[in-house]
């Protein structure tokens, strides 16, 4: 499922327009981006947790020249499911 057949569903089971959908769907998106970007989490109960996990920095191998290469520390945005999301993909 892409963006525009999400703001379908959404505008479907919400009675919205797709405009007012995709809008919704959009300051969701932004709301979850910006509160990751500060540093914080964000809890859904019942589907799951938005999380940002730090990487070390690291040391990788080029494979086409064999050529160590540096790789920075950096945060990763991280999904980790809830329970009920669980049970109900594996029902």
């Amino acid at each position: 499922m892409n963006k525009n057949e999400l703001v379908s569903v959404v505008a479907d089971k919400a009675g919205l327009t797709k405009s007012q959908a995709g809008d919704a769907v959009d300051a969701m998106l932004d709301a979850i981006t910006g509160v990751l970007k500060s540093g914080d989490e964000v809890r859904l109960l019942g589907f799951g947790n938005f999380v940002v996990a730090d990487r070390k920095a690291t040391t990788a191998r080029n494979p086409q020249t064999g050529a160590i290469v540096n790789v920075p520390a950096s945060k990763a945005p991280k999904f980790k499911p809830g329970k009920a999301l669980k049970d109900a993909v594996n029902s």
